[in-house]
């Protein structure tokens, strides 16, 4: 993405306009061409049925970009609006952040990630261009200055996506992944990358990234660019998440077949877009705005994207406004965001009861959310039927329409898992309730069942190496432990127990299930993670709180095996 579609920014330099690509691929999808509206009468929707046992795709998150660099960091206040929960606030769970050109730029933005981390927030990191010495120029097309990264420099960049995601732990901030570009199919400005360089550095030094890689973000989900990852197993072996950017991609492009076939085991995210349109209209222009909630809908539902990431956080036509407040478009956001969680599955529900209606629905634990986009020029009264659980009464739920914003409504009573409601004409709703009981599920969520844990001793009598290092702060710090499998055979399932000092809490984890919070904790793999080949190093961490004690724990054992502790 360019730094700036919404004027000059200090700083900021200009490059082609997204919107004159977009005039050149095709225009975006907009309520009109979803078919005709209803007029002022309301009317009734079909029951939309909620299939509490059907899951689908694990949600990792809403979020957004921020890149102090080209805009200025987030205040203090802004951040807590950013990443809270609470009313006014957007629930963001990611954060995407810039990887600085040189070790000099790894900190600007450092503190507004560390706070996002010290709210639960998963941060992953997206690299414009190498360091200056990596790169070389050549003629692409009419452009005579297109840059491109050295062959002979693929390890040493490498090993720079390695010490930025060094420098963020060490820092506090355990980033969830680093891609290996962004838009590597629109580089006018940045670094251009083919699918051949792409497959080639991917085979040959991803494998040597010590967090999640991701890749390979296309500006506009071009499969050509992703197909020949999905098709080459070495180069697929080195990526864990299958990143796309959705600026004018029609809906009929959505669904991505190749990855359902090959993607096991991968995940899948969409890491970049402004909508409805590649123009910086106000993010309060309405009905407008209405159309990020179809978006959001659409990218959950049809193209089955697990996370759902903004431009600019903070811009005039994005989330949250220049002055700190939330947007409508970020309202659409946020009635996701803040109800919807990481963690949480996607569950079956009929997507289109009434022409421009849009429902989906999540599960997590026994909480159940609905979210239901009306479009329409008229109120539409909408039943939800709940299958496969047990479910009466109270359900919270919030509104925004031209005059609401993520309001909360009176609530509602669901009765034997039926629930009937009005939908306001040309507004979004999201409604919260729980479930008392389940059914065997229909369609097993796509994650990889637990093996049964094992782990060889290496030869030599030591055990696997753990490296744990601390960030504290005030009453509290993160602990981002590093577990590397010292044998030579596959580690298939794993507990990291180890004891917390006196006064030390467990607040919130990544990459592993914590249990308990303090005293002798236990740290299970999770579905991603639960197999360590031999020689390789994964990364699991955690936040706490402190009494005063910033001492660390003494001994490890993985598979009641003794860890070398570096």
């Amino acid at each position: 993405m360019t730094q700036d579609q919404n004027g000059p920014v200090s700083g900021e330099r200009r490059t082609l306009s997204r919107r004159t690509v977009l005039t050149t691929v095709g225009a975006v999808p907009v309520a009109a061409a979803a078919g005709t509206l209803l007029g002022a009468t309301g009317a009734s929707a079909a029951p939309a049925t909620i299939n509490v046992s059907a899951q689908r795709q694990t949600i990792k998150g809403y979020g957004a970009m921020a890149h102090a660099a080209w805009i200025g960091d987030l205040t203090a206040s802004q951040r807590e609006t950013a990443f809270g929960t609470g009313e006014g606030r957007l629930g963001f769970s990611i954060l995407r952040i810039p990887v600085g050109e040189s070790s000099a730029d790894f900190g600007r933005d450092l503190a507004t990630a560390k706070r996002a981390v010290e709210l639960g927030v998963t941060v992953f990191a997206s690299p414009w261009n190498p360091p200056a010495s990596m790169i070389e120029t050549f003629t692409r097309g009419s452009q005579t200055n297109a840059k491109r990264l050295r062959y002979s420099s693929y390890a040493a960049y490498a090993q720079h996506l390695n010490d930025f995601t060094t420098y963020m732990r060490n820092n506090g901030v355990p980033l969830y992944s680093i891609s290996v570009q962004n838009e590597p199919d629109y580089a006018h400005d940045w670094t251009w990358w083919t699918t051949t360089e792409m497959v080639k550095f991917l085979k040959e030094n991803a494998g040597s990234i010590s967090t999640r890689v991701m890749a390979p973000e296309s500006f506009q989900y071009v499969k050509s660019m992703s197909d020949p990852i999905l098709n080459d197993a070495a180069a697929l072996a080195n990526v864990d998440i299958i990143g796309a950017h959705l600026y004018g991609t029609s809906y009929s492009n959505f669904p991505y077949p190749l990855f359902k076939q090959k993607g096991a085991g991968k995940e899948l995210w969409m890491t970049e877009v402004y909508y409805p349109n590649s123009n910086t209209n106000s993010g309060d222009a309405w009905p407008e705005a209405l159309d990020v909630g179809e978006h959001i809908h659409r990218a959950m539902v049809d193209a089955e994207f697990q996370a759902y990431v903004w431009w600019y956080l903070r811009r005039s036509y994005g989330p949250m406004r220049e002055d700190g407040q939330i947007s409508k478009r970020g309202a659409m956001m946020a009635h996701f965001a803040r109800f919807v969680r990481p963690g949480y599955t996607r569950i079956d529900a009929t997507a289109n009861p009434a022409s421009n209606v849009y429902v989906s629905a999540y599960r997590g634990g026994d909480t159940v959310v609905i979210v239901a986009v009306n479009k329409n020029t008229s109120s539409v009264s909408q039943q939800f039927t709940l299958s496969g659980a047990t479910a009466s009464g109270s359900v919270s739920n919030w509104l925004t329409d031209a005059s609401r914003t993520v309001a909360p409504q009176s609530a509602l009573t669901m009765s034997n898992g039926s629930l009937t409601v009005t939908l306001p004409a040309r507004s979004i709703m999201t409604f919260v309730t729980s479930v008392n009981g389940t059914t065997t599920p229909t369609t097993p969520p796509p994650t990889s069942p637990t093996p049964t844990p094992t782990v060889t001793p290496p030869a030599g009598g030591t055990g696997p190496r753990v490296v744990y290092t601390m960030n504290s702060w005030g009453s509290g710090f993160t602990a981002s432990i590093d577990i590397t499998n010292t044998g030579t055979s596959a580690i298939n399932g794993w507990t990291l127990a180890f004891t917390l000092p006196s006064g030390q809490s467990i607040t919130s984890g990544w990459n592993a299930t914590f249990s308990p919070s303090s005293g002798q904790v236990s740290a299970r793999n999770v579905d991603y993670n639960a197999a360590i080949a031999p020689g390789a190093t994964i990364n699991i961490g955690f936040q706490a709180n402190t009494s005063g004690s910033t001492a660390k724990p003494t001994a490890f054992t993985l598979n009641g095996v003794a860890c070398t502790v570096a």
